[in-house]
């Protein structure tokens, strides 16, 4: 294929920067990307330590994602599955609930455990029901409530809210309180009800790998930090200037663009801690959500509990905490502990890591699921991407990105009928 010679610059080699140059590639033009860091991935990145793959935050693929449908080769990325359920953690003791629809293993752990109701559990039943026939457009279009809102007025009970959804869903939401919009609730929902949560073997960050290798002309610089973005120009932070015919942001714009410095996005943060464990409490692939409102830990798993391509010499545990908190790391990790001690018969646990993820998650009013291409265009040669311009998934970020990507297209070629 033959290239075009626009200068097309990229700012971020996160999921929304790498879907844009796969698909400005597609109309034949040879972008670069720009990227702060030492390599690709933003927020989906993976490391190794002590032969365990770590991944920056507990991160999964919802394997019903549209866009990730389209993007990436399921086969290649060896996805390894999650039971549809939970482990629920309570006063010292442990019980399941699941979707035995879905895996009929579920089905008497279920039925005997006492979180939940009969009635909360038919109740779960007929909301996936009501969610599968129901389309993005029409979950999107609807009015917003707050998803606890939302919960109660399905008719749950409290106590099946606070020991089942806010965990489980704290721990997606990045926050307590379920405050995020009713319309992500019902999207993500009706993704895990339509597909699987899934993990890449070789961990989180073999998606953006994935999506690299499948770029055949673009450029990619690491290791350098933008200061400046202006018509035509992007200015370094070195001092130095690239002539740019077109610019995408596929980041947070407002350090970069002098317009949205008093626009700059709200992000939640997370920290997410990796202990080596000698033995298992479980042999399950499921998430394993501590529900008692005294703890700090909100949710954890075991790593191991699914295949990885690295594998240290025991087992791996991962935890995340969403509450706030002002505690310093050593204390934050002297607390998780005991929590893992208290909640969920776990001792010692060895510390590996510690990511404090600061911008784990937009905080967003108003989400959407698609943008016009037009709508990501800010000047006559600048465009924005990323999940903050519709709503908080691996989705969104490759939703925007490719809607950036197309408008610089439609740009460049306003006669051309593009595919949106």
């Amino acid at each position: 294929m033959k290239t075009k010679s626009h200068k097309i610059h990229i700012i971020g080699a996160g999921v929304s920067g790498l879907i844009a140059a796969k698909v400005l590639e597609k109309y034949g033009y040879k972008p670069t990307i720009i990227e702060a860091s030492t390599g690709v991935g933003g927020r989906v990145k993976t490391d190794i330590v002590n032969n365990y793959q770590l991944d920056h935050g507990f991160q999964v693929l919802l394997s019903a994602y549209p866009k990730a449908k389209e993007y990436l080769n399921y086969k290649d990325l060896e996805l390894q599955p999650f039971l549809p359920g939970a482990v629920i953690y309570t006063n010292g003791s442990s019980q399941i609930i699941g979707d035995p629809l879905r895996n009929l293993s579920l089905l008497l752990p279920t039925l005997i455990s006492s979180v939940g109701s009969f009635m909360d559990k038919l109740k779960i039943f007929k909301l996936n029901l009501k969610l599968k026939k129901k389309t993005l457009d029409a979950i999107f279009n609807q009015d917003e409530t707050t998803t606890l809102e939302y919960l109660k007025n399905q008719g749950f009970s409290d106590s099946f809210i606070a020991q089942f959804f806010k965990p489980f869903f704290s721990g997606i939401f990045l926050e307590t309180e379920l405050k995020t919009s009713s319309r992500m609730f019902e999207f993500v929902y009706k993704m895990f009800g339509e597909g699987l949560a899934v993990i890449p073997k070789n961990g989180i960050g073999a998606i953006t790998k994935q999506l690299e290798s499948k770029l055949l002309f673009t450029e990619i610089k690491c290791n350098t930090k933008v200061a400046d973005v202006k018509e035509g120009t992007i200015l370094l932070k070195d001092g130095s200037e690239i002539i740019s015919d077109f610019t995408l942001i596929a980041t947070e714009p407002s350090s970069m663009v002098k317009t949205f410095k008093a626009q700059e996005v709200q992000w939640k943060s997370c920290y997410n801690l990796y202990f080596e464990i000698g033995n298992k409490t479980s042999n399950k692939a499921m998430i394993g959500l501590i529900a008692d409102s005294d703890a700090l830990v909100n949710n954890m798993h075991y790593c191991t509990n699914l295949q990885t391509a690295s594998t240290g010499e025991k087992e791996l545990l991962s935890v995340t905490v969403v509450k706030t908190h002002n505690l310093k790391e050593s204390e934050l990790i002297a607390r998780v502990k005991k929590d893992l001690e208290i909640y969920c018969n776990i001792k010692e646990a060895k510390f590996l890591k510690c990511y404090n993820i600061k911008r784990a998650l937009p905080i967003l009013k108003n989400i959407k699921n698609d943008i016009a291409s037009s709508e990501t265009k800010i000047s006559d040669t600048i465009f924005l991407a990323g999940d903050h311009m519709l709503n908080g998934s691996l989705n969104a970020a490759m939703q925007s990105g490719e809607k950036a990507a197309l408008a610089i297209v439609e740009r460049l070629k306003p006669n051309l009928v593009v595919v949106n």
